[in-house]
């Protein structure tokens, strides 16, 4: 085994090499051969049927995949810090706004593929092809079953409503997720349309916003809250477990795909891209192709609860039903994010 391969990342069936420090990292970096049989992944996803899409492209085209895991701002980072001594081929994160950040930070770099043209939309890829979308989520209005309404909700916009005052649980303003669902918002209206919406949303909290999806949900089913928006993955996660406190939170759950008269429910996504100083390029470029093949496809999708970019959805989510999505350029999440962090703020969205 060559140096780089003692200190440099290498997986193999599930086991994880961490670094000691960045610095050893880097001196390896610097002095390690570029191997032709080998693609290097700094990943935010942490599942275990991911392992299982490695050790199987492994297997059909002989490509070790080596692999590092961490926070998607932080891998981001990295790379930044790495810059053209980097062994990273591929980044692959979670959230449009985040594949963005990666794009602006200039750590990506544009290929062209037939085969990702023709798979991914339009709407779920870079239109330079510096990343692409490889699974979605939709967020969706979660109520409690008991909760008496004047009238259906039905629409995001729904949540500004004067009758659910002192109803609504809802995360930080600065979480991802709300961020990218806000750029949606100023999207399909204006900055001051959805401002006002805001505005109106923080008159309507029941409690100051804490936790994450799950910690909403269960303080909807308990009857804490009215209502909230989870992304569909937390749903999927409580549909799939065996606990009876998980099953005891979706029977006292509906679930609404919002604006299905108009634009869509509002959709985000996992992705990829190739980084600007890859090694490996075209060992990249096929792992990725790999991953909208239909079997990664499902393994992909399957291992957060998440809906396919191409093909059926399965596993838990499957239960939610079928729903039209908005189809918003996904790039537009990370364009508007800083309006919609402006947005946020304006209307005192802690």
């Amino acid at each position: 085994m060559t140096l780089c391969n003692e200190r440099f990342f290498r997986f193999s069936l599930g086991r994880r090499v961490l670094y000691a420090t960045w610095a050893a990292m880097l001196a390896v970096a610097l002095i390690a051969p570029v191997e032709a049989d080998e693609i290097n992944i700094y990943s935010a996803r942490h599942y275990d049927t991911d392992m299982a899409l490695y050790q199987t492209f492994t297997e059909r085209t002989g490509i070790q995949v080596n692999l590092i895991e961490g926070s998607s701002d932080a891998l981001i980072e990295r790379l930044v810090n790495e810059g053209a001594y980097t062994r990273a081929d591929m980044l692959i994160t979670v959230d449009a706004g985040r594949l963005w950040r990666a794009a602006e930070r200039d750590i990506l770099q544009p290929i062209e593929s037939e085969i990702m043209e023709q798979r991914v939309p339009e709407h779920l890829r870079h239109p330079d092809g510096l990343w692409f979308g490889l699974s979605k989520r939709a967020r969706v209005i979660a109520i409690n079953k008991d909760l008496a309404l004047g009238a259906p909700v039905t629409r995001y916009e729904d949540l500004a409503r004067e009758d659910l005052r002192g109803r609504v649980c809802m995360r930080s303003s600065s979480n991802i997720y709300n961020l990218s669902l806000m750029a949606s918002l100023i999207a399909a209206t204006d900055n001051a349309t959805a401002t006002a919406w805001a505005e109106t949303v923080v008159a309507n909290f029941a409690r100051n916003p804490q936790g994450n999806d799950t910690a909403q949900l269960r303080a909807v089913a308990s009857g804490e809250c009215g209502l909230t928006i989870a992304n569909t993955y937390y749903l999927g996660r409580l549909l799939g477990s065996a606990a009876d406190k998980d099953n005891a939170v979706m029977a006292n759950l509906s679930v609404i795909f919002p604006n299905q008269d108009d634009r869509g429910t509002h959709i985000n996504i996992s992705g990829a891209g190739i980084t600007k100083h890859a090694p490996n390029r075209d060992n990249a470029i096929a792992f990725l192709e790999y991953l909208t093949s239909p079997y990664a496809q499902r393994l992909f999708a399957e291992g957060n609860n998440e809906y396919p970019v191409i093909g059926d959805t399965s596993g838990p989510v499957a239960e939610l039903g079928a729903f039209v999505e908005d189809d918003l350029d996904a790039s537009q999440l990370g364009v508007l994010q800083t309006e919609a962090l402006m947005a946020f703020d304006r209307a005192g969205w802690p």
